[in-house]
């Protein structure tokens, strides 16, 4: 048994854009990191405008959750303008006071984190991952600067994160991936994107080439391509596996991590709302008791696995990686359900269903905007926010002028459901349906 500390990690939820904000927050988020529309590390994620991020900030606000925004690129020269200009905007638009001020920045380079202490000196500073964190010495220059926080380096261990938190002050906090796609590249410094396409990866623009297919070419056989063989396994030869902790909650804690982080701006609703609510109920459910903990651990992993990942590994936290972290046959996820949408509303129909199967009266049926195929007569999973999930049949699919329809394969479709029982579903909540 590991010694608890009192005071609770904090959950640190990716939110590439509004819908998935929401769904952080109301599956259990204790804050979410997002990007503007420039300077972030994910320019592919649908990111946020400024009046899309006042609109975010006062959801998370609203409900006593943080919000931290992301300018983590290394800046170039022809960067620099553009960085003042947005930070300008950002002190214009009253981002960095009142109830809608940012939480804090996530900065990388020393010229944004000297261009936010000049124009932002009132939103607290995080280090991110990218700035190579990776000992108590750096830990407290960037203290004596005036960060808050600091993002562990994905390449230490937890008894290296244990001898930093016992060589920096109590007040400084360490935020640490608990979850997530790895890279290859030291602290995700990755130049493997801008070689090949000239998609800067430090800028934000990754292709994520560490995941293709390679073969060797000898130089005076062109156009013979000779594979790359790990004895059997293939040809993935820089494809990590996803980090989960979800078994090492306990160690991770006594660390003296402060925030446990999740990778994964990109994704989707559903992997959004499974992990977070699965390590919401884990740390919940280990600061009730370590046994109730232990005993729901099957249910962890059945939940983790229900969202989209590519198989796990615990990354450098107990020794450094073996070939045993990488996948060598294949770069494709394991995909065992599929997200169908998010309740939006539960609406009643008093003028009739446009079929023969209104059985008469008052209609309840459940609003959404489809996001895979699916078909009545189907088995489909709401997801509740306690971490259970509700199974119901669907009855009936109809369009938004109440025609009926038997399946419904156009993606993003403004549909209304009828479930066998509504008991205990609401707003917000994600339905899914398993394919596998």
């Amino acid at each position: 048994m590991v010694e608890k500390i009192t005071k609770k990690p904090e959950l640190l939820i990716p939110a590439g854009g509004m819908d998935t904000l929401k769904v952080a927050i109301d599956y259990g988020a204790d804050a979410v990191y997002m990007g503007g529309q420039k300077f972030g590390l994910r320019a592919k994620a649908d990111n946020f405008s400024i009046e899309e991020m006042k609109e975010a900030v006062r959801y998370v606000h609203a409900h006593g959750k943080k919000v931290y925004v992301t300018v983590n690129i290394f800046a170039h020269n022809d960067d620099i303008e553009g960085v003042k200009e947005y930070f300008e905007t950002i002190h214009n638009e009253g981002l960095d006071r009142g109830d809608t001020a940012i939480d804090a920045l996530l900065i990388s380079d020393f010229g944004i984190f000297t261009l936010a202490k000049e124009i932002l000196p009132d939103i607290d500073i995080h280090i991110s991952t990218q700035a190579n964190n990776t000992n108590y010495m750096t830990y407290n220059f960037w203290y004596k600067q005036g960060a808050k926080r600091v993002v562990a380096a994905r390449e230490l261990s937890l008894n290296e994160l244990k001898k930093i938190r016992d060589n920096i002050p109590e007040d400084m906090e360490i935020e640490a991936f608990m979850h997530g796609a790895m890279c290859i590249s030291y602290s995700g410094r990755c130049l493997l994107s801008s070689y090949f396409t000239g998609r800067d990866a430090n800028k934000g623009a990754c292709t994520h080439p560490c995941r293709w297919k390679y073969a060797v070419v000898e130089e005076k056989r062109p156009g013979e391509y000779l594979p790359v063989e790990e004895d059997e396994r293939g040809t993935y030869i820089f494809n990590s596996k996803d980090l989960c902790m979800i078994e090492y909650i306990p160690e991770m804690i006594a660390a003296g991590i402060d925030s446990f982080k999740v990778e994964g701006r990109m994704k989707t609703a559903l992997y959004v709302a499974a992990v977070t609510r699965t390590y919401r109920k884990a740390i919940d459910d280990y600061y009730e008791s370590e046994e109730l903990y232990r005993a729901n651990m099957d249910y962890y992993k059945e939940e983790i696995a229900a969202c989209t990942y590519r198989q796990f590994t615990t990354g450098f936290y107990f020794h450094k990686p073996d070939e045993n972290t990488q996948i060598y046959d294949n770069n494709t996820y394991v995909n065992n359900y599929i997200y169908l949408g998010c309740v939006e509303e539960i609406v009643s129909n008093k003028d009739g269903l446009n079929d023969d199967r209104k059985a008469g009266g008052e209609v309840k049926l459940v609003m959404i905007h489809q996001k895979n195929k699916f078909s009545v007569g189907e088995k489909v999973s709401v997801m509740s926010f306690d971490g259970s999930n509700i199974d119901v049949i669907v009855e009936g699919i109809y369009d938004e002028k109440m025609n009926p329809m038997e399946s419904a394969p156009h993606p993003k479709q403004l549909l209304y459901i009828k479930f066998n029982d509504l008991n205990g579903i609401k707003p917000g909540m994600i339905i899914r349906v398993k394919r596998f």
